[in-house]
C-alpha cells in the first residue's frame, strides 16, 4: 500500500470510529425518541393535549377535533395537563398576545409534537416523561420557548416575571427531529440526563440555548446567556451536575448560541452542510458557548459566530477526524491541558486560515499540570493570531513546526494565572514567520526557562507606526509581582512584559536604571498597569533621576503600560511617573491622578516623564503636576520629539519662580499633533497654555483649551486661533491634521470634551 493510500485508509478508519462513537452517544437519545413516537402511534393519529386547565392567570382551551386553541387573557398563566401531545395533522394555538404560558404535564406519558405548535407569546413546556418534536413536527412562537424534563420550583417567580429555577431527577430526554423556531424570543431545551438536536433550531432575534443539568436558572437577558447551570444540593453533597450527554447534529442558529452540559458531554457533530451559527444583532453580538463542565467536549462541522465569539470549555476536548471549523472574531478554548495532536491541528489551522483568531488557555484544573504540547504542526495564511497560555509550560516538540503567511501573531504564554510557577517556554521544532508581517511573542517567568529553537523571521519586516516595536520574534519574561519589578535592576537589558497588573501599595519602589546603568532593554505592558506605587530614590548619591524607571537609555523602550494612582519624589534631573529621563522610546503609554511630592529647588517635572530626550508618541497623562522648577502636564522638560500626544492634568508650580505649560514645562525639541486641557495655575514666570517657554517647535497641529487651561497664549509660535473652546475641543472636525477614521490614531467617542487615542477604547 503506497503512502497515499495508507493515509486514506488511516483516515477512513478515524472517521468510521468517529462515526461509532457519535451513534453510540446518540442510542440513548434515538431509544427516547422511538419510545415517544410509538407511544404517539398506539394513540390516535389525531392526538391532541388533554386536560389542561388554567392553575395561574386567566383563559380558555377549546378546540374543533384537529385544532386545540388556548386563549389567555391574563399576561401570564400557568396550564397543568393530564397530556401533551399532538397528532401529525393537528394543530395547538396559544393565543397569548405578548404574554407567557408555563405548561406543566403531570401524567405519565411523554410529549411528542408531529403536528404543529404556534404562539404569539412564549411557552414553556415541562414534562418529566420527555419531550420529542417530530421529523415533520414544528413549533413556531413569537417569544421564547422552552422544552425542559426539569420542573419549575417556584410558579409564582414564574407569574410575577422573576429568573426561574428548573430542577429534577427525571432521566427522560429532550429530542429535535423537526423545526423549533422563536420569531422575536429564545429557544431553551434542557433535561437532566440527555438533548437531543437533529431537527432545526432558529431563534435570529434571540438566543438558542440547549443544556443538560440537575437544575437550571433561567433568567431573561437581552445581551447574553440566559441559562445558567446551578450548584444542586446533591452537587453540594458531592454528587456535581447530572452527567449528562448533549448532542447537536442538526442546525441550530440564533443571534447567540449556548450548550452545556454541568459535568456531561457534549458532543457538536454538524456536518458540512449543518452548522451551529450565530448571526448577531443590534442588541446580541454573535456569540456561541460550547460548555461540557467536568466532562468532554466534540466540536465538530462548522461553528459560526459572525465577527463575534466561540467559547469552549471542558475537561477533554477531543476534535473529530472529520474536521472542525470555527468561522468567528475570535475562538476561546479553555480546559485544564492541551496536546496539539493531528485532529487538533487541523481543527486550529483551518480555522486560522478563515480568518478566526484563536485563545488556548489551559487552567491546570483537577491536579493536572497544565502544559500545553504542540506535537503536530498548525500553519495558516492571513491576519488571524494564535495565542497559546499555558497554565505552566508550553512545548513546542521535535518535528512540528508553527507557521503563518500574511499578518497574524504568535503568542506563547507560560504561567498564564501569572502566579510566578515557574513556568517556561520549550521549543524544540521551527517558529516560521519568514514570510509574515506578523509578531512571536514569547512570555515566561522570571524564575522559568526559555529555549529559543529553531526561529525564522522576516527579512522584509518593519515596525507598525507608533508601535514602539524593536523586533519581530521577541521572548519576554513576565513580570507578576512588586518583587519582579524590582528584580528586573539584575538585568537592565532584558526583555520584559506585565503578566497582570501590578498593585504596589504599601511598597517604596526605587527607580529602575540610572544613569550609570540605564535601562536599555524593552518593557511590554502587555496593556496592564503598576498601581499605587510610591516611588523614591534611595541614594541620592548615586542618581538624580525619579519614576518607575529612573533612566531609559538609547537602546530602551517602554510601551503599552500605564502607571496610576501612583507618586514620585523629587530629583534634581527629571521626576516623572513612567520614567525619571527618557532617551529610548515611549509608547501608547499613560499615568494618571498623581499629584508630585517636591523636596527640594531646580527640579523638572512631567506628568508622564521628567525629561524627554528620546521620543514620546501616542500617550497621555492626567497626572497632577506640581514642582518647583519646569512643570508639564506630559513632560517638564523636552528636549526630543512628542507626538499623538496629550495631557489633562493641572500644572500648579509651588514657587513663583516655577515655570508651567499644559503639555511642557521647557521645549527644546518637537511637539506634533498634540494638546493640553489641564489647569495652569498662572506664576510670576511664564505659564502657557502649552509650553511654558523654549526654542524648539510646535507644529500647526498642536492644540490648548483655553477656557479649561485659563491661558489664552500657547507659549511657543502657535496663532491664538489653536486655543480652542470646550465646545471645539469635543469636536473632531477642530483638529486639522487628525486621523479619526476606524484605523486611524485618534476617536471621539459620544459626549467627549477632547479626543483620546484609539487604543484606549480597546483598553
Amino acid at each position: 500500500m503506497n503512502r497515499t493510500a495508507s493515509a486514506s485508509y488511516v483516515q477512513d478508519r478515524s472517521r468510521t470510529r468517529d462515526a461509532r462513537r457519535a451513534l453510540t452517544a446518540l442510542l440513548p437519545l434515538a431509544a427516547a425518541v422511538l419510545f415517544c413516537v410509538a407511544s404517539m402511534d398506539a394513540r390516535a393519529a389525531g392526538a391532541l393535549p388533554a386536560g389542561g386547565r388554567f392553575v395561574g392567570g386567566s383563559g380558555s382551551v377549546g378546540g374543533d377535533g384537529t385544532t386545540l386553541t388556548i386563549n389567555q387573557s391574563s399576561s401570564r398563566g400557568v396550564v397543568d395537563w393530564n397530556s401533551f401531545s399532538i397528532g401529525g395533522n393537528n394543530r395547538v394555538v396559544f393565543a397569548n398576545n405578548n404574554g407567557a404560558t408555563l405548561n406543566r404535564v403531570t401524567g405519565g406519558s411523554p410529549s411528542a409534537i408531529l403536528g404543529t405548535l404556534t404562539a404569539s407569546g412564549s411557552v414553556y413546556l415541562i414534562n418529566p416523561q420527555g419531550i420529542v418534536v417530530g421529523p415533520k413536527g414544528v413549533v413556531l412562537t413569537n417569544g421564547r420557548f422552552v422544552a425542559s424534563t426539569l420542573d419549575a420550583v417556584d410558579t409564582d417567580a414564574f407569574m410575577n416575571g422573576r429568573p426561574l429555577t428548573l430542577s429534577g431527577n427525571s432521566t427522560a430526554s429532550i429530542v429535535n427531529l423537526g423545526t423549533i423556531a422563536s420569531g422575536a424570543g429564545d429557544v431553551f431545551l434542557i433535561a437532566r440526563q440527555r438533548v437531543g438536536n437533529a431537527g432545526t433550531i432558529s431563534a435570529p432575534n434571540g438566543t438558542a440555548e440547549l443544556a443538560v443539568a440537575q437544575q437550571v436558572l433561567l433568567q431573561d437577558s437581552s445581551s447574553g446567556r440566559q441559562v445558567f447551570v446551578q450548584a444542586s444540593q446533591d452537587s453540594q453533597a458531592g454528587q456535581t451536575g447530572s452527567g449528562g450527554t448533549l448532542v447537536n447534529r442538526g442546525v441550530i442558529q440564533a443571534a447567540q448560541v449556548s450548550l452545556q452540559a454541568a459535568d456531561g458531554n457534549i458532543y457538536a457533530l454538524a456536518g458540512n452542510h449543518e452548522a451551529i451559527r450565530a448571526t448577531g444583532t443590534a442588541m446580541r453580538d454573535g456569540h456561541v458557548w460550547l460548555v461540557a463542565g467536568h466532562g468532554t467536549l466534540r466540536p465538530g462541522g462548522s461553528i459560526e459566530a459572525a465577527g463575534g465569539t466561540v467559547d469552549m470549555s471542558a475537561d477533554t476536548l477531543s476534535f473529530p477526524a472529520g474536521g472542525t471549523t470555527v468561522r468567528a472574531g475570535q475562538w476561546n478554548i479553555a480546559t485544564p491541558a492541551f496536546t496539539v495532536e493531528d485532529s487538533a491541528a487541523r481543527a486550529l489551522s483551518t480555522s486560522l486560515g478563515a480568518g478566526t483568531s484563536v485563545n488556548v488557555q489551559t487552567t491546570g484544573a483537577n491536579g493536572i499540570a497544565g502544559d500545553i504540547d504542540v506535537n503536530s504542526g498548525i500553519g495558516w495564511q492571513g491576519n488571524a493570531s494564535l495565542t497559546l497560555a499555558a497554565y505552566r509550560h508550553v512545548t513546542v516538540a521535535e518535528g512540528a513546526t508553527i507557521g503563518n503567511r500574511g499578518g497574524g501573531n504568535l503568542t506563547l504564554r507560560a504561567d498564564a494565572a501569572s502566579i510566578d510557577n515557574g513556568g517556561g517556554i520549550a521549543n524544540h521544532g521551527v517558529i516560521d514567520w519568514s514570510g509574515s508581517t506578523g509578531l512571536v511573542s514569547a512570555l515566561y517567568d522570571m524564575n522559568g526557562t526559555y529555549s529559543a529553537g529553531t526561529l525564522l523571521g522576516n527579512p522584509a519586516w518593519t515596525a507598525a507606526p507608533g508601535s514602539g516595536r524593536l523586533t519581530q520574534i521577541t521572548a519576554y519574561k513576565l513580570i507578576n509581582s512588586v518583587a519582579d519589578l524590582q528584580n528586573m535592576s539584575q538585568d537592565l537589558a532584558g526583555n520584559y512584559a506585565l503578566g497582570t497588573d501590578v498593585d504596589a501599595t504599601g511598597y517604596t519602589l526605587t527607580p529602575i536604571g540610572d544613569h550609570t546603568t540605564p535601562f536599555t532593554g524593552q518593557f511590554d505592558g502587555m496593556w496592564h498597569n503598576v498601581r499605587n506605587a510610591k516611588i523614591v530614590i534611595a541614594d541620592f548619591s548615586k542618581d538624580y533621576s525619579s519614576g518607575l524607571f529612573g533612566v531609559v537609555g538609547l537602546a530602551g523602550v517602554l510601551r503599552d503600560v500605564g502607571v496610576e494612582n501612583s507618586s514620585v519624589s523629587t530629583s534634581y534631573f527629571g521626576s516623572g511617573l513612567l520614567a525619571g529621563v527618557n532617551q529610548g522610546v515611549i509608547a501608547n503609554a499613560h499615568s494618571t491622578g498623581v499629584a508630585m511630592e517636591v523636596f527640594q529647588d531646580g527640579t523638572t517635572f512631567g506628568g508622564l516623564v521628567g525629561r524627554n530626550e528620546g521620543a514620546v508618541e501616542r500617550s497621555w497623562s492626567s497626572a497632577a503636576v506640581s514642582g518647583s522648577d519646569a512643570n508639564g502636564g506630559l513632560v517638564g522638560y523636552n528636549l526630543g520629539s512628542i507626538a499623538q500626544s496629550y495631557a489633562t492634568g493641572s500644572v500648579s508650580p509651588v514657587f513663583s519662580t516655577g515655570y508651567g505649560g499644559g503639555l511642557v514645562g521647557i521645549n527644546d525639541g518637537t511637539v506634533t499633533q498634540s494638546f493640553a486641557t489641564g489647569a495652569v495655575q498662572t506664576r510670576t514666570m511664564p505659564t502657557h497654555g502649552v509650553i511654558a517657554f523654549g526654542s524648539g517647535t510646535l507644529a500647526p497641529d498642536v492644540y490648548w483649551n483655553r477656557e479649561t487651561t485659563g491661558q489664552a497664549v500657547s507659549g511657543g509660535n502657535l496663532p491664538a486661533s489653536n486655543g480652542l473652546s470646550t465646545a471645539q475641543m469635543s469636536d473632531a472636525a477642530s483638529f486639522a491634521g487628525y486621523d479619526f477614521g476606524p484605523n486611524g490614531v485618534w476617536a471621539m467617542p459620544f459626549a467627549a470634551t477632547h479626543p483620546v487615542l484609539r487604543w484606549q477604547l480597546a483598553h
